[in-house]
């Protein structure tokens, strides 16, 4: 199964997917993506290995990358390094492959791009966050794969939300041991 979560910035994807990974342990890993705030401002994000810890700096305000979007500057070296290379492990090591956020920031990068589809094309479970209002061809491709359900999150239904991933994801993995051991595995 195929889960994509979009909403408007502060709508609770990157929690959303914590909380998945929290509750799934070693079942699941990837990335994610968290606001870096100084004197309650966000000046950047970092991304993280849900494996492994693993944290590096990929976007900030006092980043002088020749790369910008918006008032960020962006490195693109630590995205890679952390945060694709969290998705090829949890290709190799786990059920399910958490993916936050895709969106233009990420989207420069084109082994995060290669990364997103390998996750999307392989039998794992993947749930991914995705920008809300991107028209990337990545993020329409995404969207209009055949057997992909996406939810809208917003402050009122983040729960509902959480609910709804962690029954499709369950229900996904019981029909996938059925079907394994029907056919005798």
């Amino acid at each position: 199964m195929k889960i994509l979560i979009t909403g408007k910035p502060g709508s609770g994807k990157t929690t959303l997917l914590a909380r998945v990974a929290q509750e799934l342990g070693k079942k699941a890993g990837g990335m994610v993506t968290r606001e870096i705030r100084e004197r309650g401002r966000r000046v950047g994000f970092y991304v993280e290995n849900l494996s492994t810890g693993e944290k590096a700096t990929f976007a900030h305000v006092a980043l002088p990358k020749a790369r910008r979007v918006g008032k960020y500057g962006v490195d693109m070296a630590a995205l890679e390094r952390v945060g694709v290379k969290a998705i090829e492990q949890a290709l190799r090591e786990c059920e399910l492959v958490l993916i936050d956020e895709i969106a233009p920031m990420e989207l420069y990068s084109n082994a995060f791009i290669r990364a997103v589809e390998e996750a999307f094309s392989s039998p794992k479970q993947v749930v991914a966050s995705i920008h809300l209002k991107s028209k990337h061809p990545l993020i329409t491709s995404l969207k209009s794969r055949r057997g992909v359900v996406i939810y809208t999150i917003n402050e009122e239904n983040r729960e509902e939300v959480f609910r709804r991933v962690m029954e499709v994801l369950e229900h996904e993995g019981e029909d996938s041991r059925v079907q394994a051991e029907q056919a005798g595995g």
